[in-house]
């Protein structure tokens, strides 16, 4: 069994407001409509270059699309 990620993702919500599909928002950034659901699920982290992409797509920073939590030690 894959380990989820750690990061999560606010795309479907800002995907959703844009009125984007899956599909749509898969093809501009250049992946599978799978890829997508698989990120937006938070089982799949995206690299670092496709981040920017999808992040480019709404025109807004990484962070507001993608968090990754601090550890408290």
């Amino acid at each position: 069994m894959v380990k989820p990620t750690r990061v999560t993702n606010s795309i479907r919500v800002v995907r959703e407001d844009a009125g984007l599909t899956q599909a749509e928002l898969a093809g501009r950034v250049g992946v599978t409509r799978q890829t997508l659901i698989a990120i937006e699920q938070g089982r799949y982290s995206p690299s670092l270059e496709l981040a920017f992409q999808i992040s480019r797509v709404f025109d807004r920073p990484i962070d507001d699309l993608f968090q990754y939590p601090k550890d408290h030690s």
